[in-house]
């Protein structure tokens, strides 16, 4: 399998339904009450498209520069920017593009909670929690231990970005937990099934000796972690981007 029949059988097809769905909710006048809707989900959406391509650049090039996984070269199109093809940054945006319409589509359907109550305790505690994570993560990397190289790097790379997530909202995300849960399970359990599919074709592998060996199914963790982390920086960056509490806070901030 080919990693542009890849994106097109198991992202570009589900994004194009989520879209239409979309795009028929918008003309039944379908808004959500709780967040900013129309062009500003849109804008939040394409930033989040935006910021994963820029974040993961230096961090994917790393990976693939030393030879933390490597493609198939009969099974991509040859054009790459970096050490990374095409195909990999054209991934960074369909994946945002279909967690943000998937959650979209959920913030559309479910009834807002009830009374926003602000916990400044939660995000002091969450924030350290996940600051002690990083600083383990760091130790594992500089240890020079092979096997946790792939989940140290990753871990490196994406709890930053959370850690300020949760410190300037957690509360807000703990608020919104259902519709955050919901948009983050299921994109998370299908991107997963279907790289599992991917890796045993041979698309692309994840060199055992820079990995744990620990497997869910044909799953190295470490791409379960990764697209765990990464479908809930964009989860939480749209429910903080477009909730009307989040913009309150902000004024506050400023």
């Amino acid at each position: 399998m080919t990693y542009f029949s890849f994106l097109l059988k198991f992202l570009v097809f589900p994004l194009l339904i989520f879209l239409a769905i979309t795009l028929v909710d918008g003309r039944r006048g379908k808004t959500m009450s709780s967040f900013l809707n129309g062009r500003a989900v849109w804008l939040a959406i394409g930033l989040q498209a935006l910021l994963a391509v820029l974040y993961t650049t230096l961090w994917d090039n790393y990976l693939v520069a030393t030879g933390v996984w490597v493609y198939n070269p009969r099974l991509i199109s040859g054009i790459l920017l970096g050490w990374v093809p095409i195909e990999e940054y054209t991934f960074f945006i369909l994946e945002s593009l279909l967690v943000g319409l998937c959650w979209w589509f959920l913030a559309r359907r479910l009834n807002p909670p009830g009374e926003f109550k602000p916990g400044k305790n939660i995000r002091l505690v969450s924030t350290a929690v996940l600051g002690i994570t990083w600083v383990w993560s760091v130790y594992v990397l500089l240890s020079a231990w092979k096997p946790g190289t792939y989940l140290a790097l990753i871990l490196v790379w994406a709890l930053p970005p959370l850690m300020l997530q949760l410190a300037f909202g957690v509360d807000i995300l703990w608020h919104y937990r259902k519709l955050v849960s919901l948009a983050i399970l299921p994109v998370f359990l299908y991107i997963s099934a279907v790289d599992s599919l991917a890796i045993s074709s041979g698309t692309w592998t994840i060199n055992p000796a820079r990995s744990t060996g620990i497997f869910l199914g044909a799953l190295p963790v470490e791409e379960a972690v990764f697209f765990l982390v990464t479908v809930t920086l964009i989860t939480f960056g749209l429910t903080l981007t477009l909730a009307h509490v989040s913009r309150e806070r902000w004024k506050r901030l400023l």
